[in-house]
């Protein structure tokens, strides 16, 4: 199947609906535990099994978390709320019915702002609503199509869960994946679900449509489910739209439904037809009252919601110099954005003996997106389960500022300090690496790489720059590595002047 790219007299319009399982300690309707991974089937009760006569309460905290979330995404708060029954059947839903919101959610018409290839653009939040999560079907098989039996575990069934649902905005995989990877950054920011998609905590359904470019109608929509990951989003709206614009140009016709995404196949597989609002037969659900949410509690929210990443990426960028680039990416993930601001907090502590206070978080920034990320990656940990800390990253800072280690022998460093823990002081002294800055030592060492060198330094006098480079190569070898590479290079330079 061909890529779908911008020449094609065909436009794809996507719309995301994202479910995000809300952090609280019990379910939505019930007290019964969230914790993930606990023995199928054991954290469950009348209510979330679904028995008859079991009354629902609602959790003050998932609502609570509800309207976190939409004051965080722009939206408007609704004075006055109820929950509907949502009626069809499926064997992960014990009642028959799944709780929910219907026609007045808690939240609505809000918007998140991405940028995708240096563009921004603005995309529509239409709702925010609060809802039962249904229980988890394991499929004996490959996948949900090739499958002959399933199982069920009720452990999950009413966690309390939030359902997001933009407008169609998107135009591309690569807006659907800024958007996700936006939200995502939202959610976790206010802490009010871990969106750890592999866990189930955070879901994903795509809506996609084509349309000739230009038109104001849009096209049949199909709704794309079992999406694991952003990766899988791209992929998934890239096949999809181009298997729609292949179907449309060959005379064929779109049909209303929803499709399961191979993710081995890279292809989208029938599963049902779509259904409709309608085929729900929503109700009011008589087992809830009404909820009237009173301004003074949404003004209380509001004042408590911490730092968005935005804004965060935006301060970094003002206070520190931070290319913006560098800044959205620390600023988007709230435990590497947390890291950032310890390390800062830890070179301000230590003063005059380390960088300036801009100089400082530049670096700091530096070194977790390039050598953190890097070694995180590699060992297939998060940065909360590594044993490097903020005050030992300002410490290797400081320890290059200072003109103790060069910036080569700190990488060699930070590998031992992110793999054992040790202080990077301590790893510098039990190794010997301490820089060689002296320069009566270094002018000795640059006097031998001379006369042990006359072919380069005869190349040199020929006017061959180039030659320079190896002969601080050989007093970099002769000092492995600890001679300082400005105080080198300029007594180097002093002494090939003398004998020129």
């Amino acid at each position: 199947m061909r890529k779908v790219t911008e020449r094609d007299d065909y436009e794809v319009v996507v719309g995301i609906e994202v479910h995000a399982e809300l952090a609280t300690e019990s379910k939505v309707f019930c007290g019964c535990k969230t914790d993930f991974g606990a023995r199928p089937n054991s954290q469950t009760c009348p209510v979330c099994l679904g028995m008859p006569g079991a009354l629902p309460v609602l959790n003050r905290r998932a609502l609570e978390y509800t309207i976190r979330a939409g004051l965080a995404l722009n939206c408007s708060i609704a004075v006055r709320t109820k929950f509907d029954r949502k009626n069809y059947f499926y064997p992960d839903l014990a009642k028959g019915y799944q709780v929910s919101q219907y026609d007045i959610p808690v939240a609505h018409d809000g918007y998140i702002d991405i940028e995708v290839d240096g563009q921004p653009k603005r995309i529509r939040v239409r709702r925010v609503h609060l809802e039962e999560e249904t229980a988890k079907l394991v499929h004996a098989g490959d996948d949900i199509i090739s499958a002959n039996q399933s199982l069920l575990d009720f452990n999950r069934s009413g966690i309390g869960l939030i359902e997001i649902v933009s407008d169609a905005d998107m135009r591309s995989a690569d807006e659907a994946r800024a958007y996700l990877t936006k939200l995502r950054s939202i959610l976790v920011a206010i802490g009010v679900s871990d969106c750890k998609m592999e866990e189930g905590s955070m879901r994903c359904e795509a809506n996609v449509s084509v349309r000739l470019r230009g038109s104001k109608e849009y096209g049949t929509l199909v709704e794309l489910k079992n999406i694991a990951s952003f990766r899988a989003v791209h992929r998934a709206i890239q096949y999809e739209s181009a298997r729609q614009i292949d179907l449309v140009r060959s005379g064929g016709r779109v049909t209303r439904e929803t499709r399961h995404w191979d993710d081995a196949r890279g292809e989208t597989a029938f599963m049902r037809s779509k259904e409709q609002a309608a085929d729900y037969r929503y109700f009011p659900e008589p087992d809830l009252m009404p909820l009237e949410i009173s301004r003074e509690w949404v003004d209380e929210i509001k004042s408590g919601l911490p730092e968005l990443p935005d804004a965060r990426a935006a301060r970094y960028a003002r206070e520190f110099g931070l290319p913006a680039s560098d800044a959205a990416l620390i600023a988007e993930s709230r435990e590497l954005a947390s890291f950032f601001d310890g390390v800062c907090d830890a070179l301000a502590k230590a003063g005059a003996e380390a960088v300036d206070r801009t100089d400082g978080p530049r670096e700091a920034a530096k070194w977790l997106v390039g050598d953190v990320s890097a070694a995180l990656n590699a060992s297939g940990i998060e940065l909360s389960q590594s044993k490097l800390a903020p005050e030992l990253l300002a410490e290797l800072i400081g320890l290059v500022a200072s003109g103790k280690i060069s910036g080569k022998i700190a990488k060699s460093v930070f590998e031992e300090v992110f793999a054992s823990g040790k202080r990077p002081g301590d790893v510098v002294r039990e190794r010997g690496l301490v820089q060689i800055s002296d320069a009566g030592q270094l002018a000795a060492i640059v006097q031998r790489v001379i006369e042990a060198n006359p072919g380069p330094v005869s190349d040199y006098f020929a006017g061959k720059e180039k030659a320079i480079t190896f002969l601080v190569g050989q007093i970099m070898k002769e000092t492995r590595g600890r001679a300082n590479p400005q105080e080198t290079n300029r007594i180097l330079r002093e002494e090939l002047a003398k004998r020129a």
